[in-house]
């Protein structure tokens, strides 16, 4: 089975480290790996391979050996998502992070009920699902923002895609430019206020698209505008 763990420090060829706890305890008494197991480490930079050289309780040491994938570019792709509750926030952390979006964007609405995000919880998703995907740069999670705040800070060179119930608008390959960078808009269960949608409408070059016929739960209407954002992008 090939582990692979997300290591955002710099990772030297030919080097050895001491692992943090949490990675010396997975290892040793989850995993319980042995020594000289090989272990993958990966980060932005890229992926390496690398050998247990000791094991201990919780304490491990690995060598890194060599670099076996190098760093890609991301995709452009990010998603901007109201609040929902623990269960399906969790599930949309998950989903859009193993379909490949660059950052996710926490936004509470007028119709949002939950105003927060746990952080260190969310981190961890967002990694674990990294790790599993076999990609190398988990998403980044910037800070809770209200949705005017969102919309009045978009920067020019982002082009928004408004996930819209009410919109007819099937999204085509011709709305989306090859490279550019895309951030995926969706509401919260019950949807946006008539205000809200007239605002998210005003924001330059914004295009609405139709992801169902049918009301769909926010996870679920993630993983669905995200897969199909996905398709247009990389057909584009």
């Amino acid at each position: 089975m090939n582990i692979r763990l997300y290591h955002p420090n710099s990772i030297v060829e030919n080097t050895t480290k001491s692992l943090s706890k949490e990675h010396g305890h997975y290892i040793a008494n989850v995993m319980r790996l042995k020594l000289g197991s090989r272990v993958n480490f990966f980060n932005k930079d890229g992926e390496w391979e690398s050998e247990i050289t000791f094991i201990q309780k919780d304490k491990v040491e690995v060598k890194f050996i060599k670099k076996i994938k190098q760093a890609k570019n991301s995709t452009k792709i990010e998603l901007a998502i109201c609040l929902v509750k623990k269960n399906p926030m969790e599930t949309i952390l998950q989903k859009s992070t193993e379909l490949g979006v660059s950052k996710i964007i926490p936004i509470v609405s007028e119709r949002t009920e939950v105003k927060d995000l746990n952080y260190e919880r969310a981190r961890k998703i967002v990694i674990e699902a990294t790790e599993q995907s076999n990609q190398l740069n988990p998403p980044e999670i910037s800070e809770v923002k209200k949705l005017k705040d969102f919309l009045k800070n978009i920067d020019n060179s982002t082009k928004l895609l408004f996930a819209d119930v009410n919109s007819q608008n099937v999204l085509k390959n011709d709305n989306i430019k090859k490279g550019e960078a895309l951030s995926v808009l969706i509401g919260p269960e019950g949807d946006f206020s008539p205000v809200e949608r007239e605002s998210i409408l005003k924001v330059p070059d914004v295009k609405s698209f139709t992801i169902s016929k049918n009301i769909l739960r926010s996870d679920t209407a993630v993983i669905t505008a995200i897969s199909l954002v996905n398709f247009v992008y990389f057909n584009s």
